[in-house]
């Protein structure tokens, strides 16, 4: 070796062991971000110390009523849906988990993340190929003859071949030594995604299955409002007959008769609008199941009562929630993987040191297997990145800016977690509270309806009163079961907001899906 490879090689391995330093000692990915301060009355939250679930109880919620009696266990949670005792409901989950599209996409996604982990993974290994050939070549006389020099074409090795044939055969190996992490970072970023990706499949089944329980109670609340008001257009079409039959027997007027009339196909309107709404609802049911629309109709036409539930007794959040909500756990690998992207660009300004090696046989003369044909060569080499432009730092600089989007993005999901707990328990103690009031108002109305009906048909009153009190009461009547149904579906929004749902998924989602740390604290140590 002379002196300048000398000088080369010297160079080389001071520049290597200059960036190495500590993090060859194993030192990666720390938190991405200063300690933020603790949650106070004018601060914003400490993401790294607080839960979402702590959050949302944070501060008292002015308009929410505590039940002594509320409950839920993670038990519970795990299969909410078991708490309306509903065996139609029950199948539409099963067959939603079974044929959605969106689920099926999901696990696509998720598969798809767990090969990407297997190639980052396979990155840290040596790369072995096998080659192998044969070549003929031919040079015209005219060329040995007339081109080439009288001391190739008649040298002291002999008079040259024109016609030349060999073949070869081998293995070559390639493997870049990890010395600065990037393969590491890689296979953390890849493991981090795959994390990801598993969480966004748990988030897809925790919003399909309530989209599902939302629509199904959506049906049946229609279907109650449907036969409610059927049986109110049946005592109009009564009272109209008998305010006819008054007319025509000369004791009224024609005004009555046209009051009732008008008032009945008010009712009457509202028929074909409640059937559409009930028609809108089964198509979305069958695209969320999986089925074709129609499918379903035999199993949901036939109308059921709303589940017999009070939403109250869960109104609560568990002592012990043991599962992260689904989509902040996203969020939070999403945000890992990408602190694992800015330590594999920064990795990329470093020396990369890299071994080739060949061992095989090659000859010319067909004696391929021979001993004299054997051979292999070795090349260690060190590539370092002297120019580019700014490239490389400006990578740097992109996957940082990157960090801090996902970062935003992850808080910003933890507050949207918090507050779609907070909303859903109030819209649980407020529906009820309404619920209330209108069945007080509609039973005040019935009694309100016969009193009319009673003091016309005695004379005491005219018919204007007994349209006031037939509008009243169906008014009321439709809006205590709009409130029933959306008591209920409050209570599946506070499901849904808790991330609940997961028994069906079970571990089957979750094989060889690595766990992962916080995104604070990820996999490696401190991060440079």
């Amino acid at each position: 070796m002379d002196r300048k490879q000398q000088a080369a090689l010297g160079l080389s391995l001071l520049l290597a062991a200059f960036y190495a330093g500590p993090a060859v000692a194993g030192g990666t990915d720390a938190a991405p971000a200063a300690p933020a301060p603790a949650v106070t009355a004018a601060g914003p939250a400490d993401f790294r110390r607080t839960s979402w679930t702590e959050l949302a109880q944070q501060y008292g919620n002015p308009y929410f009523t505590e039940e002594a009696q509320a409950a839920l266990s993670p038990d519970v949670l795990a299969a909410w849906w078991t708490v309306f005792h509903d065996d139609v409901l029950d199948g539409l989950i099963r067959t939603a988990l079974t044929n959605s599209r969106d689920l099926a996409a999901a696990r696509s996604r998720l598969n798809q993340a767990r090969a990407r982990l297997g190639i980052a993974k396979a990155a840290r290994l040596p790369w072995l190929d096998a080659a192998g050939g044969w070549v003929r070549s031919q040079v015209p006389d005219n060329v040995v003859d007339g081109v080439l020099p009288e001391a190739v074409t008649r040298g002291a090795l002999g008079p040259y071949d024109a016609k030349k044939e060999g073949s070869y055969a081998g293995l070559d190996a390639t493997w870049e030594l990890d010395v600065f992490g990037k393969t590491r970072a890689r296979v953390r970023s890849a493991s981090n995604s795959l994390q990801a990706r598993n969480a966004q499949l748990y988030s897809a089944w925790v919003s399909l299955s309530a989209e599902v329980a939302l629509n199904y109670i959506t049906l049946r609340t229609l279907q109650e409002e449907l036969a409610v008001t059927e049986r109110h257009v049946a005592n109009l079409k009564e009272n109209r007959e008998l305010v006819a039959a008054n007319e025509k027997a000369g004791l009224l007027s024609s005004l009555p008769a046209d009051q009732a009339s008008y008032t009945l196909h008010a009712a009457e309107a509202r028929i074909p609008a409640l059937k559409e709404d009930i028609a809108d609802t089964l198509n979305r049911l069958s695209v969320l199941t999986g089925t074709v629309p129609g499918a379903l109709n035999d199993g949901l036409l036939p109308a059921k009562p709303l589940p017999d539930v009070d939403p109250r007794l869960y109104n609560a959040i568990p002592a012990g929630v043991l599962r992260q909500r689904p989509d902040v756990h996203a969020a939070e690998r999403a945000w890992a993987a990408q602190i694992a992207k800015t330590s594999e660009a920064k990795a990329e300004m470093k020396p990369r040191f890299t071994i080739s090696g060949l061992l095989g046989f090659a000859t010319l003369d067909g004696g391929l297997f021979s001993a004299g044909s054997r051979g292999f060569s070795l090349l260690p080499q060190v590539t370092f990145p002297l120019f580019h432009g700014g490239a490389l730092a400006k990578n740097v600089r992109v996957q940082k800016e990157k960090e801090k989007e996902l970062q935003a993005d992850y808080e910003k999901t933890v507050l949207q977690a918090a507050a779609e707990v907070r909303s859903s328990m109030t819209a649980i103690s407020q529906d009820h509270e309404r619920r209330v009031f209108l069945e007080q108002g509609r039973a005040a109305a019935r009694d309100a309806c016969g009193l009319a009906q009673n003091r016309f048909r005695n004379g005491l009153s005219d018919y204007l009163d007994v349209l006031d009190a037939e509008r009243q009461y169906l008014q009321l009547d439709q809006n205590f079961t709009e409130a029933k149904g959306r008591e209920l579906t409050s209570l599946v929004s506070l499901f849904k907001a808790l991330g609940g749902g997961w028994e069906p998924l079970g571990a089957a989602a979750a094989d060889d899906v690595p766990s992962g740390r916080s995104a604070n604290h990820d996999e490696g140590g401190a991060r440079k």
